[in-house]
């Protein structure tokens, strides 16, 4: 199958495969994308909260609209933004580049003087913003990673984000949830799965200059 193929391959899955449970190697290729994403100035300001407890994510159903997806996959991927966006991230940022790269601080300091200005300067509303658009960067990439290792996943909005937080106590870690990506095998019964994608054709989404 080529890249288009998988993308064709994927839908936002209805109804998931209860029996089904992602394998270990599965879970860490998850993972591992989600940290190699590529994300604004090579800051992580970004968690992925990984829930394996049925009991857990039966808790979570009503905060989800009554969405199933969130306790019967095979994982609940939730992706959440930090509450606070600093200095600190900046000096652990270029602390990372330093021992990886060995960069000398006269080339770092310049840069890392630039970011803290931004970061420093930068609304608290808009920090907030900023890094929900990071997260969406992540949904996009775990989605065509999933598609590519052929496992299903339904991307959500669709949830209280306060009250998800209170019950798995974000909070406690500093982080805000903004998106959830249940994850799993698709259940042979779910009709969404032999729905035809409905898209515009490519002379109407593509302008070439």
């Amino acid at each position: 199958m080529t890249i288009i193929d998988h993308l064709k391959w994927r839908y936002a899955t209805k109804k998931f495969d209860t029996s089904r449970v992602l394998s270990d190697e599965q879970l860490l290729i998850l993972k591992e994308a989600f940290n190699l994403t590529a994300l604004s100035y090579g800051l992580q300001t970004l968690k992925l909260v990984v829930v394996e407890d049925k009991a857990v994510r039966e808790k979570l159903i009503p905060v989800s609209y009554g969405q199933r997806q969130v306790a019967d996959a095979s994982h609940l991927l939730i992706l959440c933004i930090q509450n606070r966006i600093d200095e600190k991230d900046v000096d652990q940022h270029f602390d990372k580049v330093k021992t990886l790269r060995n960069t000398p601080d006269s080339i770092l300091e310049p840069f890392k003087s630039q970011m803290k200005s931004t970061i420093e300067n930068m609304p608290e509303d808009k920090k907030t913003v900023w890094a929900t658009k990071q997260a969406y960067i992540a949904l996009g990439n775990l989605m065509t990673v999933c598609a590519v290792e052929g496992i299903d996943c339904c991307p959500m909005e669709g949830f209280i984000p306060k009250e998800m937080d209170r019950v798995l106590e974000l909070g406690q870690h500093g982080l805000s949830s903004v998106l959830l990506l249940p994850v799993g095998f698709r259940a042979t019964d779910d009709m969404f799965a032999d729905f035809k994608k409905v898209r515009k054709s490519l002379s109407e989404t593509i302008i070439e200059l």
